[in-house]
């Protein structure tokens, strides 16, 4: 019995042409300047900060900081502290209309159907969970924020790795084969497996693969727990 569900964000609830051609574009664009303006404010300086240790790099070099931020974006880099500064761009966006995310209707009807269903839902992306909150607050569908129990994201540990999975079972307490996991990519529903979750591979476009053990569906509404 699947009491519980965890599900990705990017190509799973949401197309990835709305990451990939909104928000990326729209964080890369205007990054540089937000972190000019706003590098004394705590939250940005926080990140800033995590993000000068890792690219090895003084913190008040903020063009230096800058370079190594947009070319993360350029590489597709999972960094914490760029999810991060992303997320308040994104934030600004949202909320001066600039754009709404993009969400299928079928995932929308069949997320509310397991709410009714008393079953908790998760959401787990490599974006932060600002970001996250950001994107089911601000949908075509109106705010889904009410959906969730909880958010995790690269602060759990990578996607493609087991235990991040196992510290979300332990989050959410059940055991791990009450808890189901959503994705669009298949090494990531591997890692899942690993930790003992059932997984489910949303495949939206291309011919539709099999992979044990692994159920694939097209869309949100062809699963069946």
């Amino acid at each position: 019995m699947i009491k519980a569900i965890v599900t990705d964000i990017e190509g799973t609830t949401t197309d990835i042409d709305f990451v990939h051609k909104v928000l990326f574009p729209y964080s890369t664009e205007r990054l540089p300047d937000f972190v000019r303006q706003h590098a004394g404010e705590s939250k940005v300086s926080a990140a800033l900060a995590e993000a000068a240790y890792a690219a090895g790099i003084p913190g008040d070099d903020i063009e230096g900081l800058i370079t190594a931020l947009l070319q993360w974006i350029a590489e597709d880099r999972k960094i914490t502290p760029l999810k991060t500064l992303q997320g308040l761009i994104w934030e600004h966006g949202y909320k001066s209309g600039d754009f709404h995310a993009h969400i299928y209707p079928d995932a929308v009807d069949v997320l509310q159907q397991w709410q009714r269903q008393k079953r908790a839902l998760y959401v787990y992306s490599s974006g932060s969970t600002f970001a996250q909150k950001l994107l089911f607050g601000h949908t075509e569908a109106g705010d889904l924020r009410g959906l969730f129990s909880d958010y995790f994201d690269t602060t759990t540990g990578n996607k493609r790795d087991a235990a991040s999975y196992r510290s979300i079972v332990r989050s959410i307490d059940l055991p791990a084969t009450h808890i189901a996991f959503l994705s669009d990519v298949v090494e990531e529903l591997d890692a899942a497996t690993q930790a003992g979750m059932t997984t489910v591979w949303v495949q939206r476009q291309g011919e539709l693969q099999h992979r044990s053990p692994h159920l694939s569906v097209r869309d949100f509404s062809e699963i069946d727990f």
